[in-house]
This record gives C-alpha cells, structure tokens and sequence, in this order.
C-alpha cells in the first residue's frame, strides 16, 4: 500500500474509489484519505454551462456530478459560489402607471429537516405571466409585507391583487385593491400554475425528495436563479 503523504505512515488500506474510479486510500495513523499520482482537473467552460443548464432541471447535484464527471466537492464549491451570486431582486419589464394585476400564493418547503419550514411568497403579474415579486422565509404578516416590498414601484402602487383567503395578506395589501379568492374562481390559476413548475424544475422544491436543501442559503439561491431563468424565457 502506498505511503500517507501527510504523516508517510504506511499503515493505510484501501477506501473506496473517486468520481473518476481511481482508487482512494485510507491512512489508520491520522485517517488522512488520499490517491496515488493526484492531479487537479480544469473544469472547462463547456462542462461550466452544462452544469448552470443542469441546474434548471430536476436532477440532484450527485446526478449532475456523474453526467458532468466532476467531483461532487468540487460542484459543491462552485454552486456555493455561484448561488451566493444570484441577484434576490426581481428582474422585469419596465411597466408604465395604469390597471395592473397580480395573483399571490405561498409555496411550502424544508431545510435540512421539515420542522425548519421555508415558505416562497409570490407575486405573478396576471397579463405578462413574469414573477414579479419573492420571499421566501416564515409564513406571517411581516413575510406578507416582504412580499409585497419586493415588488417593483408601480405594482405597489396600481396592481389589483388576487390571494387566497391567507388571512396575512388582508393585514398587509391595500384593502381597495385586493380581493381575496377561492380556486374555483380562476383567480389565482396562474401563480398556482406557477408553483407547479417551480417544483417540477427546482429538484430541492419536490415532494419526498431525498434532493432537499441543506442550507439556507443555497436554498433561497436556487430558487432565485430558477426564477430569474423563467422570466427570462418569457422575453425570447
């Protein structure tokens, strides 16, 4: 067995295999793991991009770590990265003054265990089918008006909005322009319709997904790139 190249003990056995099948050792002195004749691996470009396009899809990171044939430590790192990065404002077309109208939901997710609850607020501008407003945190009055803070200036002022009966949204949205609905009425088909996409495309949002979210921050990340992403699409 080769030596430890950290204490050059010689009482190491073999652990397992890498990403790329090399084989990984063990170290018994100092519980050092290594492999033989390392190599540091560049990440092009290419793989770069394949991985931000695998990241708008239901795949868990170890799926995109074994398409891409980079470390799961090294996507890690790169996604804290590229996450911590995502703009939390939201990004739409300039709208001028006049009747606006927006439909609002709440969405139920986890970190790291399902007692730690991380509800997405969002608002969805009913003609143009953009996300115009997020936050994502507790399910109150203060997450409501986080909600309705995020929105762009002229939908706080102008935009008509349609919610469920969530009592947090009647203590926080101007009572002349907000109407409180039922499914059945339509209303709010669109945002449901939404929240539907949001977890069929962000693997961490699924429902008995062993993919969940084991930080908070990447987490509220992910869902912002995703979102960012789908208000995009709909310009081209």
């Amino acid at each position: 067995m080769p030596a430890c190249p950290i204490c050059t003990s010689s009482r190491t056995v073999k652990n397992g295999r890498i990403h790329n099948g090399k084989q990984r050792f063990k170290c018994h002195e100092c519980g050092r793991q290594f492999v033989e004749h390392p190599h540091k691996k560049v990440i092009d470009t290419a793989t770069r991009a394949l991985i931000d396009r695998l990241l708008l899809e239901r795949i868990s990171l170890a799926g995109i770590a074994r398409a891409t044939q980079v470390s799961e430590q090294w996507l890690q790192t790169y996604i804290n990265k590229k996450y911590a990065g995502v703009s939390r404002q939201v990004q739409v077309t300039p709208k001028k003054k006049g009747r606006l109208t927006i439909q609002c939901d709440e969405l139920w997710s986890f970190v790291d265990n399902k007692g730690n609850k991380q509800w997405v607020w969002l608002a969805l501008d009913a003609d143009t089918r953009e996300i115009v407003g997020v936050y994502i945190g507790s399910r109150d009055e203060a997450a409501a008006r986080q909600l309705w803070q995020s929105l762009p200036p002229v939908y706080r002022q102008c935009a008509v909005a349609y919610t469920d009966f969530w009592a947090a949204y009647g203590a926080v949205l101007p009572t002349k322009r907000h109407q409180a609905v039922g499914k059945e009425t339509g209303k709010t088909s669109y945002i449901e319709r939404f929240n539907n996409t949001l977890r069929q495309r962000v693997s961490r949002l699924v429902r008995k997904t062993l993919s969940f979210s084991k930080s908070l921050e990447n987490h509220i990340g992910a869902i912002w790139y995703f979102i960012h992403y789908y208000n995009a699409s709909l310009l081209v």
